[in-house]
């Protein structure tokens, strides 16, 4: 098959960072829901807290086997895979007449979300053979999930109010299926022509991904940035709500600090594609975490102090998705073991937005105040930097043969 042109492949990567917001929006399209599935399905609080976390659970468990699986039958029949289960997930979950029905859809739609963010950025590599295009990419490839949020945080409570939660469900579904069709129609196919039998096993790929360093540290560092972004991001309403701010505020306010991640994130592909050193952007992101973390929950600053630094913390902060998921691809083991690293960095960035914001929680409700939880973004941020610095040490090896 011939290469896609370069102007191909610009139209190429919109449509693979669309599929990552679209399955974004599926995460971002519950949180402003749940006061209304509380009173039409008798939804407990408890019950709510399990359905947002429930998203991760495929990627928790499955996210290097899910990987594996991609490096055999291929990113694009994953990547559309995904993206119809999580039209199919949003279909049933409109007509689900039950919590457990609800939380059954969702467990489907926690596949197609893992399988789309697995793919994804797969794709960008194979198509986009420019190292510079390709860091540029990612820059936008690392802000899928805040983008997706910040459109769902804004536009969910209208759409809910326009047309009720279950057609604005079943709108999502069908959005989410038409960018499925693009990327079957304009995703060139794989070009990966060898045999199942030829190709390397599922257990020989998880094994050769899981005994290499360079994806458990990736993987860690990821867990460090995306559990303490989720945890700040998550509870910030009820932190501003306690803290007196106008309820009419607090969602456009929340939806800003998660979108300007994406600055961080273009920001560090485009550093990255001039030669800035990873390790300096993976550090100064975790110390603006730590920095903007302890603004938020422990300074005792004014309102407009206090968002100054959620902003800080979330837009610098951004510059560590999109330098990990650059090393992420560089530092898989072998070609045939890119996606299974990549799954395997979902896998741990699951865990940590699976865990981290219930710890935290258990943490302000058992010690008296969100001031607390901040010594948590503090030992989270410094594992972090910890980590860059192991990461820019493989970096420099990884780069080594190219110069020599």
């Amino acid at each position: 098959m011939v290469h896609p042109s370069r102007r191909s492949t610009g139209w190429l990567a919109v449509l693979l960072v669309l599929s990552g917001v679209m399955a974004a929006l599926h995460v971002g399209k519950l949180p402003t829901v749940i006061p209304i599935l509380s009173r039409e399905l008798g939804m407990s609080l408890v019950q709510a807290g399990f359905l947002l976390s429930l998203i991760q659970v495929a990627g928790m468990a499955l996210g290097a086997w899910a990987g594996s699986l991609a490096d055999r039958l291929g990113p694009k029949r994953v990547l559309c895979a995904g993206l119809s289960l999580l039209a199919i997930g949003s279909l049933l979950s409109a007509w689900a007449q039950s919590v457990p029905g609800l939380m059954g859809a969702r467990a489907v739609e926690s596949a197609g979300f893992l399988f789309t963010v697995i793919a994804a950025p797969v794709l960008l590599r194979r198509w986009l053979t420019q190292p510079s295009a390709l860091q540029k990419a990612l820059g936008f490839w690392g802000a899928y999930m805040p983008i997706g949020i910040a459109i769902a945080l804004l536009l969910t409570p209208w759409a809910y109010g326009a047309w009720g939660w279950r057609w604005t469900w079943v709108g999502l579904a069908l959005m989410t299926l038409a960018v499925a069709v693009m990327v079957f129609l304009r995703v060139p196919t794989d070009t990966d022509h060898r045999s199942m039998g030829e190709r390397r096993s599922m257990a020989a790929a998880l094994a050769m991904t899981l005994t290499s360093s360079g994806p458990w540290l990736v993987a860690l560092a990821f867990l460090m940035y995306s559990g303490q972004w989720m945890a700040v991001i998550g509870f910030l309403p009820t932190i501003y709500l306690e803290s007196g701010w106008s309820p009419a505020w607090i969602g456009p306010l929340t939806a800003m600090a998660a979108g300007v991640n994406l600055i961080g994130n273009i920001m560090a592909g485009r550093l990255l594609a001039y030669g800035t050193s990873p390790g300096l952007l993976m550090g100064l992101g975790y110390l603006s975490m730590m920095a903007g973390a302890w603004g938020v929950l422990a300074a005792g600053w004014p309102p407009v102090m206090q968002y100054g630094a959620v902003l800080m913390f979330s837009a610098l902060g951004g510059m560590i998705p999109a330098t990990l998921f650059s090393m992420a691809l560089a530092l898989a083991p072998s070609r045939e073991t890119v996606t299974t690293t990549v799954g395997w960095v979902q896998q741990l960035s699951s865990t940590g937005q699976f865990m981290t914001p219930p710890l935290v929680a258990w943490i302000a409700a058992g010690f008296g105040g969100w001031q607390h939880t901040v010594w948590m973004n503090m030992v989270l941020g410094g594992c972090g930097v910890f980590l860059a610095w192991r990461l820019q040490s493989r970096w420099r090896m990884f780069k080594r043969p190219a110069h020599g």
